[in-house]
């Protein structure tokens, strides 16, 4: 059968029970700076719809001149290879997407649980994903889930039957109810090389990992395949631990994130010594420091405004959000903001630098190019800072400084930030990976 293997395990590795973590991954071997731990092919993955026509849906190639599919036109493929190869998942949205019309609205977690279902129905056995963890052990917590999020994954339950029914045998709903749970939890966002959303997928063996704050591993993707990379020097022994969440913030708000959305608290060296917190939360220096209870109220107005614009994945959302203001007004609260915690906060607090990221954002969206640049300058310092060494985060914004400023024929600038973006790519993505050869290509032909 396609896609089967027998358990076979990971070379270098071994799952094993974690002291106070349940299970995890743990090292057989030592492996430096850069080395590839592991891949691990998606389970199931899919293309996020904004991407459409510019990354093939099935192998995720970015590239112009994509063939479309000639029934739904809405699907693009490298070569007929692909399409015939993507065409049992896509099938199943094919025709629904052309009745349909732009009724069509399945979200991405339904349709990523849809896919799941359709390889579930044709795979009996262990895949190349699950060579140490099978998806039918991820964990659900359905025992944890507030209100809110019952309402979202019967919502999603209910657009699968809507949506899907016509291709998908459904199982019971109580199952349904346990693999939305399963996927909430344990599903991977797939990036490009700026951080950009592609889409979503499952990969059961990378879920395996433990979660720290000082990961000493990094996930990144080629195509649809996993690569997980050590960013510190790991040991015969040693567990292997990957970041869940982004760790610019404090030690208190990854908390906060990490309960919500994965229902545990870390107690990792990072969150124990809380040795960055300081440097994290710099007050603005003057002759009369903040009181206590102005810092209190300004970190809740901080994290008030970060939620909102968490919860607004893309700036189209955002834009909603905020009653369908124009960017230039997006831009504008996002200023507001920064000048009302400037107040209190320093350029390099955490919380101003959210803002800032948002700004450049919304300048990237609105194409003032300069506007980007001012923001993006002001964030790469304390970014470096903050951040663990080798951090997409860092890299990424390294990368969008350094086409920016090649855009505006600032050469010199340019070629400089994107050395240091090829640095970090180099132990991040591994020196073969296609970013990593973009990137140098882009710097060589400017020589």
């Amino acid at each position: 059968m396609n896609g089967t293997c027998v358990n076979e395990g990971i070379e270098g590795t071994e799952r094993f029970a974690s002291p106070g973590k349940g299970r995890g991954l743990r090292a057989l071997k030592h492996f430096a700076v850069g080395d590839l731990v592991f891949a691990c092919p998606a389970y199931s993955y899919v293309l996020t719809a904004n991407e459409r026509g510019a990354h093939c849906e099935y192998c995720f190639t970015r590239k112009e001149g994509l063939s479309k599919c000639g029934k739904c036109k809405q699907a693009y493929y490298c070569e007929v290879d692909c399409q015939k190869g993507d065409w049992p998942m896509h099938k199943l949205e094919c025709t629904a997407m052309t009745s349909y019309g732009e009724n069509w609205c399945p979200s991405e977690t339904v349709r990523l649980v849809a896919r799941i279902l359709m390889k579930q129905k044709v795979t009996t056995e262990r895949t190349q994903s699950e060579r140490l963890l099978l998806l039918s052990e991820f964990e659900a917590h359905l025992d944890k889930l507030d209100n809110e999020k019952n309402e979202l994954n019967q919502t999603d339950i209910e657009a699968l039957h809507h949506f899907y029914s016509r291709h998908i045998d459904f199982p019971d709903h109580q199952t349904l109810t346990v693999l939305f749970g399963q996927v909430n939890c344990n599903g991977f966002t797939i990036e490009d090389e700026e951080l950009s959303h592609l889409g979503s997928a499952v990969f059961p063996d990378v879920a395996l990992m433990n979660h720290s704050c000082s990961p000493n591993v990094i996930v990144t993707y080629k195509g649809t395949v996993a690569e997980v990379r050590a960013v510190q020097d790991i040991q015969l022994g040693d567990e292997i631990f990957n970041s869940y969440i982004d760790l610019l913030y404090p030690t208190d708000d990854r908390n906060d994130r990490l309960r919500e959305s994965y229902f545990f608290t870390c107690v990792c060296d990072e969150c124990t010594t809380r040795s960055k917190d300081r440097a994290k939360m710099e007050l603005c220096k003057s002759n009369a420091p903040p009181e206590p209870e102005e810092v209190r109220k300004m970190v809740s107005y901080a994290r008030n405004v970060i939620e909102e614009f968490r919860r607004a994945k893309h700036y189209k959302n955002i834009l909603s959000l905020f009653c369908n203001s124009p960017p230039s007004e997006l831009l504008e609260i996002c200023e507001l903001s920064q000048e009302k915690m400037g107040s209190i906060f320093a350029d390099t607090n955490v919380y101003m630098l959210h803002m800032m990221y948002q700004a450049m954002g919304v300048c990237l969206y609105m194409q003032d190019w300069d506007g980007a640049v001012s923001y993006g300058e002001k964030i790469i310092q304390p970014y470096s800072v903050h951040y663990p060494a080798y951090s997409l985060n860092v890299a990424s914004m390294y990368l969008k400084l350094g086409r920016l400023y090649l855009g505006l024929e600032r050469k010199r600038q340019g070629v400089k930030a994107l050395k240091k973006a090829i640095a970090i790519m180099q132990v991040a993505h591994g020196k073969d990976h296609h970013y990593v050869t973009e990137v140098q290509r882009e710097v060589k032909e400017l020589k």
